[in-house]
């Protein structure tokens, strides 16, 4: 996935790019080629993991969306749930993706309403070669589903979306957990 850059991305790099050119000039400063290498190596991965650090933390404070009027209806017949809202970047750049998260719980966990074996389901080695563990027998009691609810938002801009997934005929009772991720 390609996210969006904005000034703050370039000026991180910038300074990264900087410190790999020192790096480089400090190591070839060096009459000892063990150490050059060794030095040209650290110098890579110290700026490697600190770009990979700047990307994130930069999305964080640069790209902020907020998720406005959340509702949800399930569809019997055709035992689907529908979710819609709006999302809105409240920041002042370029959103790339918006991924929206829902959570959902079998309300009787998520209560402490909790009967034995609800949770731990015995399992062993041979269960694995005979298939129970892989054919679905167990019913998993909380589904999370993500999905890109939005693309390219500038700045103050609102756009509305609906998402439709599978609805677990078995929840009886459900929690429901959103998020959303700028990206």
């Amino acid at each position: 996935m390609i996210t969006l850059f904005n000034v703050w991305h370039y000026t991180v790099f910038g300074i990264i790019l900087l410190i790999f050119i020192g790096g480089i000039a400090i190591a070839f400063k060096d009459d000892n080629s063990k150490i050059r290498v060794q030095l040209i190596f650290t110098t890579f991965l110290i700026t490697t993991v600190m770009a990979g650090f700047s990307l994130f933390v930069v999305d964080k404070y640069t790209k902020k969306a907020k998720l406005y009027k959340l509702e949800n209806k399930r569809n019997l017949s055709s035992e689907q749930i529908m979710y819609s809202g709006l999302v809105r970047n409240e920041g002042n750049y370029e959103i790339g993706e918006v991924t929206f998260e829902i959570k959902l719980v079998n309300r009787g966990h998520a209560s402490g309403n909790v009967k034995a074996g609800s949770f731990f389901k015995p399992s062993g080695f041979f269960d694995f070669f005979s298939g129970e563990s892989i054919s679905g027998k167990s019913k998993p009691q909380q589904i999370t589903h993500e999905f890109v609810v939005a693309k390219n938002l500038k700045p103050g801009e609102t756009r509305e979306f609906r998402v439709y997934f599978d609805y677990p005929p078995y929840f009886r009772g459900v929690a429901h957990f959103s998020k959303i991720y700028a990206h």
